[in-house]
Formats: structure tokens, sequence, C-alpha cells
């Protein structure tokens, strides 16, 4: 979850737990918060909710994005901490963050620069500076597209073409409280319960599979009319 992000808009109280320096509490107050007050506009936000202090917020604001905010970095893996840095870099590049269509164009600039002065100049480490980049240069963007891809049969494209008892493979792209959803190339993503990720007793899914794990997964059930698929790695895996 932390490697992936979470749209802080939209993320139930189950899902924000998995975000580090969130715990149940904090979860339900975030949420009550936004059906209260609206949609968060910005990271800043945090701190008015209650039990959300100074701690939690370094530890969780990096890994809650705000798509609906005017600073594009909300809606980056980049950290509060970090804002002042990225601010100059967009600065100097002459590119206003508040215009997200423009920063992959003008960061292509980057290329050309020497990144070792470059970050003298601003005063941040150069790995730092590097992860400040690749995130601006695609802003919003979701590690799990970048992760290695099954092998998906040829024979099966749509949920119609699904039958029960079918053996395929999948890449899991999340990983919830009651199991994980697994993509198996039909375009809607199948749902492996907790109680069939293992043959053992899981007691958080966690345990067993993470976002970007290529698995076997049994058909259990279709469900045209809601769109629904019931997984199992038993046995499998």
């Amino acid at each position: 979850m932390n490697s992936v992000g979470v749209d802080l808009n939209t993320a139930t109280p189950s899902l924000l737990q998995y975000v580090s320096g969130i715990n149940s509490a904090v979860a339900k107050n975030l949420v009550a918060y936004r059906e209260e007050v609206g949609k968060f506009k910005s990271r800043k936000e945090l701190l008015k909710v209650k039990k959300l202090g100074e701690k939690a917020f370094e530890q969780c604001a990096g890994f809650l994005r705000i798509p609906e905010s005017q600073n594009i970095l909300d809606n980056t893996a980049v950290h509060p901490e970090s804002y002042e840095a990225a601010t100059i870099l967009l600065e100097k590049l002459g590119c206003d963050k508040s215009e997200p269509k423009l920063l992959a164009e003008v960061l292509q600039q980057v290329n050309g620069l020497n990144v070792e002065k470059l970050s003298e100049e601003i005063g941040v480490g150069v790995p730092t500076l590097r992860d400040i980049i690749k995130e601006l240069q695609k802003p919003g963007r979701d590690p799990r597209d970048e992760m290695p891809k099954p092998i998906f049969h040829t024979d099966v494209l749509e949920m119609k073409d699904l039958k029960p008892g079918m053996i395929l493979t999948g890449t899991v792209r999340n990983v919830i409280d009651f199991g994980a959803f697994v993509d198996i190339g039909v375009h809607q993503d199948g749902l492996v319960h907790i109680s069939e990720l293992a043959d053992k007793f899981v007691r958080r899914p966690m345990e067993v599979v993470q976002v970007g794990d290529i698995v076997k997964v049994k058909v259990l059930e279709v469900d045209l009319e809601r769109s629904r698929i019931s997984l199992s790695m038993k046995g499998l895996n």
C-alpha cells in the first residue's frame, strides 16, 4: 500500500489503516473529516484531523494522494519535507507546479542537466533529487504499471470467457484486509478472499501476497451481472 499510495478522498477506513502512521482511530477520523468538511484539498489539512499529530503526519503524508489539490506535489510520493526542494527545482526549470500537463515536457530539460551540481544548488542529496524528478515526470503514476506482466491465456480475453475451474496466471494489483485483487487479463480484477489465499489459516493477507506478485489462481465463480470474479489460490502457489 505504501509503495502504491492511497487516494485520500476515496479510501475507506480499512484501506487507510495500511498506511504508515495511521491506526484504526485515525483512519475513521480521516473519513469523518472528509464527510463533514468535504474533500481534502491539500496535505496540510491532515493536521486538522483529530489524533493525527506531527509524528503521524511525517509518517503518512507521502503515501496519501490528493488529485484535487492545486499543488501537484500533493498527488505524488514527494513528501512535504521535500516540497521546498521540489519547488526550487521547478522554478529553475521555469515550471508552474499548478500546471501538471506542462511538467512532463519541461522536466525533459533535466536530462541535459548536471544532477550532482543541481543537487548542490538546491541543497538536497542526489538520490533525493532523482526521486523528486522521477515523481514530477509522471505525477500520479502507479508503480504497479511498471511491474512485470503475467502471460495471459490468449483464449481468455473477457469475463464471459471465464469458466469455474480454470487455472490462470495473474498479477496482484491490490491487497486489502479481506483478501487480494488479481489482474487476470479480462479488464476486471478478480478477488481472492482471505479464506482462499492459502491452504493454511491467514490472519493478514499481506503475510501471503504483496502488490506485484505473479500468482496462479483458480476461477471459483463469475458473476457477469455484478462484474465480480471469485478466485482461489489454494493448492496452487
